[in-house]
């Protein structure tokens, strides 16, 4: 890992050592452009705006022209009309059997005749000789086509010559009788909508698509509809009048990442002047970096500067349950691209789908992820070439991407996004609080002096903070009062409403002070900004250092003393009470993951040597086979051991020699809960610029 990685971890755990368990701190780690002409000389040419004068020099290979869909759309309306033909005739048949299974059954007139006088008829209806009705539970009548048929509803004609009382019979047995018509069924306009409405429907939807421009056969169909629309890109187009538009304006502290999209930009609105020098445009452009640097910011300054169409989508979007529906989708996105072309297509998250092909495949030896990957691979360089369409690409994990992907003729840039120095902090906060009404006071550099490690998401985050309190607190400005405190509650953690024991608040205030006076006395170590005893998050209390300046690289020497900090809370307790509590957890684990590395990654430790033994975060074998003896594991475990322990050895001395230092430091917390910066090096007693040189005498 280089010395960037490195000094953008260590900056992020801002030094903050807490006095109660909580969780663990990050480990500190580290095609041409030309006009295209076919065999034939008949010059195919894609692009955005058409000329009479110069021909553009965007060209798509590979593209059919409209005259060739001709014989294909005879093919597919033939296809089409079968398709209605066979739609219209299920519909008929499931009509028909529905409407029939409702429809009355006819008996004889002498088996009605035996339910009346059995008083199993509920309902009647009749006019003349007809008469319908309902019977009052399910009988079985014979039937010639089967053996009995269950009849609930029914019609039978009256005979001239009955003679049977029948209305007495039927009014003695409780049944209702009617006088109505009887029932002719519905009609035949409600016949044709129920049989062929639906399919006429899907017809006018089909027909309106092939209307459209799309294929209707049944390979176009498919595409067409995508199940539901899955095979169709889920891109959305940048509106570049919208109002929230996004400017290379809004894009600070990367100046050297905006550089490179600024190119891709200008080639696009003036590409005459680099084909006069030869110069083909990037294919693809690899934007990595830790979350929160700004990789999606330039990509929407990009769709805002750039003259051209823009497509954005997340990488997940393309995948789903249905094997093939992924390829599908990469290619409507780039058809749709390559029509409008030159365009530019932002892909976020690439890891999502870009990771290392030959890992565990579905059932069948096919997986939906790798499809989509192998259709991105063919599109940006394949067969057939994209020019005009450049593709921007964003991840966190650019080690985890697949080697064919990372080539030049794909991506053909590869451009880190780092987190900002001091003078990129500086401009970002200036880009954010362009909106908020800022008191004189507020000192916006000093301000990136205190935020080592942040990157743009988190100066944004802390300036909205800012500005939440400032309206809770009733200010018309926002004060520097106002973003101190909102940077104390996103480093820090919320204040906790809990109120300890005096026994626990005194054990709290003797293992902050410990932890503050080694930093202040051991040479090189950063500065204490602030000391405080109250609860926060799950701390009890913290202490936050922060360097001067921004560090690249870290010696030996430096991160001993950030181990020998970190186990002065506990060595603190055992100078002053003998014993020692659970609530350096969080110290242990961060000194154990610092003389870990220290022995086993960075060749600090002399019984290894020279040799990383121990995988980068995030390189870890799933299967741990990592290539490492466990003799040379053992050791790494020993060495990382004997660091600790010499640094604990040290601690402890160190708080022994200045104990009166200790007791005026805790007795201070005691007080006032909180101690600044100032506060606490007077507390103590001890001069920031003879500290290093007390100690080392």
């Amino acid at each position: 890992m280089g010395r960037s990685s490195q000094r953008q971890a260590f900056e992020k755990e801002r030094q903050v050592f807490t006095s109660q368990p909580s969780a663990a701190d990050p480990t500190p780690a580290e095609d041409s452009s030309s006009p295209g002409v076919d065999a034939g000389g008949d010059s195919r040419r894609w692009h955005r705006r058409q000329t009479s004068s110069t021909p553009p020099p965007w060209r798509v290979e590979g593209l059919k022209p409209k005259d060739q869909d001709r014989s294909g759309g005879r093919s597919g309306w033939s296809r089409f009309l079968w398709l209605m033909l066979g739609l219209l005739i299920v519909n008929w048949l499931l009509s028909s059997l529905f409407i029939g299974a409702t429809s009355p059954t006819t008996i004889s007139y002498s088996f009605f005749s035996t339910q009346v006088r059995s008083g199993n008829v509920q309902s009647v209806t009749s006019t003349g000789d007809t008469i319908q009705g309902s019977f009052r539970h399910e009988v079985a009548y014979p039937s010639k086509v089967a053996n009995a048929q269950h009849v609930q509803q029914f019609t039978t004609q009256r005979p001239s010559f009955a003679n049977d009382n029948l209305f007495q019979l039927l009014e003695a047995s409780g049944a209702t009788i009617n006088a109505n018509a009887p029932s002719q069924g519905p009609p035949l306009w409600e016949d044709l909508l129920l049989w062929f409405g639906p399919a006429l429907l899907l017809a006018g939807l089909l027909g309106s698509l092939k209307l459209s421009g799309r294929s209707m056969g049944m390979g176009g169909l498919g595409r067409s509809m995508g199940m539901g629309g899955l095979g169709q890109s889920r891109a959305h187009q940048y509106d570049p009048s919208s109002a929230k538009r996004t400017t290379f304006a809004d894009v600070a502290g990367i100046e050297e990442v905006k550089n490179e999209v600024t190119e891709i930009v200008d080639f696009l609105r003036n590409p005459g002047r680099y084909r006069q020098m030869g110069a083909q445009i990037p294919r693809g452009v690899l934007l990595s970096g830790a979350p929160g640097t700004g990789k999606t910011l330039l990509a929407r300054a990009v769709a805002g500067e750039a003259e051209v169409p823009f497509f954005s989508i997340s990488a997940s979007e393309f995948v789903e349950m249905i094997v093939g529906v992924g390829a599908s989708r990469v290619r409507d996105l780039f058809d749709k691209a390559k029509q409008v072309a030159p365009s530019i297509i932002f892909i976020d998250e690439l890891d999502a789908i870009g990771r290392a092909r030959g890992g565990t495949a579905s059932v069948g030896g096919y997986d939906e992820r790798e499809q989509t990957l192998n259709q991105i691979l063919t599109e940006m360089d394949g067969f057939t070439g994209s020019e005009g369409v450049v593709v921007l690409a964003a991840t966190n994990r650019p080690e985890v991407l697949d080697a064919a992907l990372l080539r030049p003729g794909r991506f053909d840039r590869r451009v880190t996004v780092s987190a900002p120095d001091q003078r990129g902090r500086a401009q970002i906060l200036q880009v954010h609080t362009r909106g908020v009404p800022l008191d004189p006071g507020v000192d916006l550099d000093a301000l990136a002096s205190s935020t080592p490690g942040m990157v743009g998401a988190d100066l944004k985050n802390l300036v909205n903070e800012a500005a939440l309190l400032a309206v809770r607190r009733g200010h018309e400005q926002v004060m520097m009062a106002d973003f101190t405190d909102s940077l104390e509650k996103l480093v820090l953690g919320t204040v906790r409403g809990i109120v300890l024991s005096r026994e626990e608040r005194e054990r709290t205030a003797f293992h902050e002070s410990g932890h503050a006076l080694l930093g202040m006395l051991t040479p090189g170590a950063d500065p204490v900004r602030k000391i405080s005893i109250i609860p926060r998050g799950q701390a009890l209390g913290v202490t936050f250092q922060a360097p001067e300046s921004d560090r690249y690289g870290y010696s030996a020497d430096y991160l001993r003393g950030r181990i020998t900090g970190a186990l002065g809370g506990r060595a603190a307790e055992e100078v002053v009470y003998g014993d020692v509590t659970t609530g350096a957890e969080n110290d242990l684990e961060h000194a154990s993951n610092i003389a870990r590395q220290m022995a086993g990654r960075w060749g600090m430790s002399p019984a290894i040597g020279p040799v990383s033994v121990l995988p980068s975060p995030g390189q870890e074998s799933p299967f741990g086979f990592d290539g490492v003896a466990p003799a040379t594991k053992d050791l790494v475990d020993a060495e990382a051991r004997r660091i600790i322990e010499e640094c604990y050895e040290q601690a402890v001395a160190t708080l022994r020699a200045s104990r009166d230092r200790l007791d005026h430091l805790a007795k201070a917390l005691l007080e006032r809960e909180t101690l600044d910066e100032d506060e606490a090096y007077a507390a103590a007693g001890v001069s920031r610029a003879t500290a290093a040189v007390a100690v080392s005498a």
